[in-house]
């Protein structure tokens, strides 16, 4: 059994690929988080602004701290949407790698399947046992990792679900509570 430079190129070719998708995945997140993190400097600047002017308009003392307490429900609001945009960017992006993982995982399943069955065709009498040991290993192998990748989406969902759980907790915890 040859390996053939069609083989050899076809196989850095597709590490190529897949580095470049990679690469590609990383490069769109930080620039979506450039993006949000740009918006939420320029945000805060300018409520900075528009907060102090309003703090230097007010007239007596009560205004100033009623001016004051009424700056936080927004800030926590716009550090809550900032801290939600983060995540779903990584969690985007882990998406994205988690898709090129499960390909490149594929491809080598599909080619090193492919390469038993040539080695199986030209093996000596007797070595079938073995190769079928090895395909049921390989098969072991997959279901195995199929049951982690289940487990780690249920494990995402479950983290996503008590993002959004924590974020409502603070929303209704931040509200300012009126007395009667």
């Amino acid at each position: 059994m040859y390996v053939t430079p069609e083989q050899i190129q076809a196989a850095n070719k597709a590490t190529v690929e897949a580095l470049l998708a990679v690469a590609n995945t990383q490069f769109t997140a930080l620039e979506k988080l450039a993006t949000i993190q740009a918006s939420a400097v320029k945000s805060a600047f300018e409520d900075s602004v528009a907060n102090t002017r309003a703090l230097l308009s007010a007239k007596d003392v009560q205004e100033f701290v009623t001016l004051q307490n009424s700056f936080t429900q927004p800030a926590i609001e716009k550090a809550i949407a900032y801290s939600k945009s983060v995540y779903e960017v990584a969690t985007e992006a882990n998406a994205e790698l988690s898709k090129v993982a499960e390909r490149r995982v594929a491809e080598w399943n599909e080619n090193f399947v492919t390469l038993l069955d040539k080695v199986s065709k030209n093996a000596p009498a007797g070595s079938d046992v073995a190769v079928a040991a090895v395909k049921s290993m390989l098969a072991a192998a997959n279901s195995a990792y199929d049951n982690l990748t289940k487990a780690a989406k249920q494990a995402t969902e479950i983290a996503e679900a008590n993002v959004a759980a924590a974020t409502e907790t603070v929303k209704g915890l931040a509200k300012p509570k009126k007395v009667a």
